[in-house]
């Protein structure tokens, strides 16, 4: 069975070990082992903006929820440094503040942005991804949703979206990103009639 929740205190950690498993790839400039990132990001993220799907009582999935100018993240300096050393900490903080924080240019009343969807490995395959987006689609002040910055790469969560009904919406080209192993970030959205 699984159980979709708000994240809270008591699930801190556990949001942030499948974050940072999900999108290793992504953060490996930051670091290489798991356990440092995720004491390096533990301290920054916003529990009433996560979505926790419990699996076998564990967290299994996450996915941030936000609207208007919300942010998910808080992050912090002092905890980089902490936790990444002086230089590559300030390095990393200014990165994570650049990349990862700002509101949707078209946030208005009624439009969610779902972003950080991401599955635990040992429970991928399972269909928490998919309960999780479902019970977030279920939501009733919303009528529309936005999911921003996918990589064309990531098949299994394109089709995801597309099945649950999202439609492409803007294809942004990113310099650099063939040597990441993509070409272009994906934005997708929902609108409920």
């Amino acid at each position: 069975m699984i159980e979709i929740r708000r994240g809270d205190e008591a699930d801190r950690r556990g949001i942030t070990d499948v974050l940072v498993r999900g999108f290793a790839g992504d953060f490996a400039f930051f670091s290489r082992d798991a356990q440092v990132l995720a004491d390096a990001f533990e301290h920054m993220i916003l529990l009433d903006r996560f979505y926790v799907a419990l699996a076998d009582g564990e967290p299994a999935a996450i996915a941030s929820l936000t609207e208007g100018a919300q942010e998910c993240f808080a992050p912090r300096g002092d905890e980089f440094r902490r936790h990444l050393g002086r230089v590559h900490g300030t390095i990393s903080h200014a990165i994570i503040r650049s990349q990862f924080l700002g509101a949707y240019d078209g946030a208005r009343a009624g439009l969610a942005e779902i972003g950080f969807v991401t599955t635990a490995p040992r429970f991928q395959g399972r269909g928490v991804a998919t309960t999780l987006m479902r019970h977030l689609l279920a939501l009733p002040e919303y009528d529309e949703y936005v999911l921003r910055d996918i990589k064309d790469t990531n098949a299994p969560a394109l089709g995801l979206y597309a099945k649950l009904g999202f439609r492409e919406f803007r294809r942004r080209r990113v310099r650099f990103a063939k040597r990441a192993g993509f070409s272009a970030y994906i934005s997708m959205k929902l609108v409920r009639n």
